[in-house]
């Protein structure tokens, strides 16, 4: 993990505000699990970076207000055994969350009417049925 974390097209969070802190992770393990500190937690000032333009900073912290604690971003990986391999799925988990909370909205959906034809054809089968229905009724016995 050298230089920078990009997070979507040329924009990438430097370094210097990656916070890293490593602890031992839980669950079973092998001879060093006592002493081998793997599991990885990643924290990034989302409120106070100058990395992000202003638009998408202020998108994410609408988007991820309820992931996050005093404008802090925290993402904690400990599936692996190494803690290089770790930091590796941390940096991934917190530029993917970053890239989809600074995503832009969805272009607004444009409602469309019902084709006649489907209105008809719905309508038409509606009377056959029943016409079907009325066919078994037990009136002539």
């Amino acid at each position: 993990m050298s230089g920078s974390l990009v997070v979507r097209g040329s924009v990438s969070l430097p370094e210097t505000e990656l916070m890293w802190r490593f602890s031992r992770s839980s669950g079973p393990g092998g001879q060093h699990v006592n002493t081998s500190d793997t599991q990885v937690e990643l924290r990034f000032d989302l409120a106070g970076t100058e990395a992000l333009p202003e638009v998408w900073k202020r998108r994410a912290l609408e988007r991820l207000a309820g992931r996050l604690t005093g404008g802090v971003i925290t993402v904690r990986a400990s599936e692996h055994r190494s803690q290089w391999r770790n930091r590796e799925a941390a940096a991934v988990r917190l530029a993917a969350l970053l890239a989809e909370a600074t995503a832009p909205p969805p272009a607004p959906r444009r409602p469309t009417r019902v084709p006649r034809g489907i209105n008809e054809r719905r309508l038409r089968e509606k009377k056959r049925r029943s016409e079907t229905k009325r066919g078994r009724s037990a009136r002539d016995w």
